[in-house]
This record gives structure tokens, sequence and C-alpha cells, in this order.
């Protein structure tokens, strides 16, 4: 499924106390943050602009409006927040268009929640345009649900997109866990009350009361996202 619209979804049949799994995109499933950072260096080059790598933090995991209009604002540069917009989901696209690449250990992950049968939602600050082909890669029918940036009144770091995840599948957030690689994300998934797990891309996430930080995908499985989430009584 490739949308927001929402579709009854009978939650885990083993009584597991997990409901869903609720996942981000770049650089969680994959490896794309560094596309964009590249994308939007490349950009700023051609309009006389060079970008600090100390950037790459804020803009990291946001939504597009507003990393492109950070980068507008430190910069000065001239161009507009919505020719700038496109201009870096066009680029982003081609630079996706053979192949994009897994994280490790995404493919076992997502093979073994279809398997037992998991609910499962992606979840992204991009937009649907991007979201669309990347899932030619993912496999579009891994996910119930796919949320997209562009699609949400208020995205990442906002809790919006994934209560409408939780909500969608019949879910309580609570008993989501959710796979990030930033801050941003992580925010947002911790303001709407899910279990987090920080698997991070760019920058430190340090652990929290909530949230467990892994080195990578391949130290996730599906009893360990069960082990998140308290039994029910």
């Amino acid at each position: 499924m490739t949308s927001t619209v929402p579709v009854p979804v009978p939650l885990t049949a083993d009584g597991s106390a997990l409901q869903a799994v609720l996942l981000d995109m770049d650089g969680t499933l994959v490896d794309t943050e560094g596309f964009w950072w590249d994308v939007e260096v490349s950009i700023f080059e051609e309009l006389g602009h060079r970008l600090e790598e100390t950037w790459r933090d804020v803009v990291v995991g946001g939504p597009m409006t507003r990393s492109a209009g950070f980068l507008i604002e430190a910069t000065g540069a001239a161009i507009g927040l919505a020719e700038l917009t496109v201009l870096l989901n066009e680029r982003f696209e081609a630079r996706i268009a053979e192949q994009v690449p897994l994280m490790p250990g995404a493919e076992r992950l997502l093979t073994e929640l279809a398997r037992h049968n998991v609910p499962t939602a992606l979840v992204s600050a991009s937009h649907r345009r991007v979201i669309d082909k990347v899932l030619r890669t993912l496999g579009p029918d891994r996910f119930l649900l796919t949320v997209a940036g562009d699609e949400v009144p208020r995205t990442k770091p906002h809790p919006d997109p994934y209560l409408l995840a939780a909500k969608t599948l019949g879910a309580h957030p609570s008993r989501c866990a959710v796979i990030e690689d930033t801050a941003t994300g992580v925010a947002a998934a911790e303001a709407a009350g899910c279990r987090v797990v920080a698997v991070p891309s760019v920058g430190l996430i340090p652990p929290a009361p909530g949230r467990t930080v892994v080195r990578s995908l391949e130290d996730v499985d599906l009893p360990f996202l069960r082990s998140l989430i308290a039994p029910m009584n």
C-alpha cells in the first residue's frame, strides 16, 4: 500500500504485546542520508555557496521545507523555498533511479516481520514521490501503510505521522516499536508515545528511558522488538 488510506488491520495473532512496527526510511532502511547531503552540497555549489559540514546534523531527518529553509537562510542563496524543494526532489530521484542501497539487516528484518504477519508501516519525512520510488527496492507489499512527509499537516519532529500510522493500523502508540536513525525522527516517535529503537546514521543518539540504541539493524529482530513492549495484563 502506498498511501495513508485507513484499512482494517488485524493485530498479531500470537498474543504478543507488540501491536505494530513503524519504520523510518532514509538512513534506517535505505542508505540514502548521504545522498541527500550530496545533492544539497551540489545544488548550493551551483548557486555559489559552500555548505558547512556542521549543518548536516541540522538538516538530517527533518521535513524538506525545514531543511531547505535553513540552508537558504544560512547561505543567503538567491532561490525560493518552493523552487529549491522541487530541485532537491528531482536531483535525489535521479540519484536513486538505478538502485537504492539497503542498510545492513534491512532485508532480513522486513522479511521476518512479513513472515510473522506483524503489522508494519513506513513512516518518512520524504515526499510521496520519493517514497514511491524507494518502495520499488523495498517492496510495497511489505508495508500495510506508508506515510509521507507531504501528506500530514505536521511531519517529524512532530508526533503526527506516528500517531496517524498507529491509529490507522489499529494499534496503541505505546504498543508500537519505532525504528529511527535521527534525533528528529526519535523525537517524533517519542512524542507519539512509542517505544523507540535508534540506529544512528548521522550524529549521536544517546540511550534514554523508553529508547534503545543499537549499532545496526543487524542487531534487531522480532524477539528483540517484542521484548521492548511490556506484557499486557
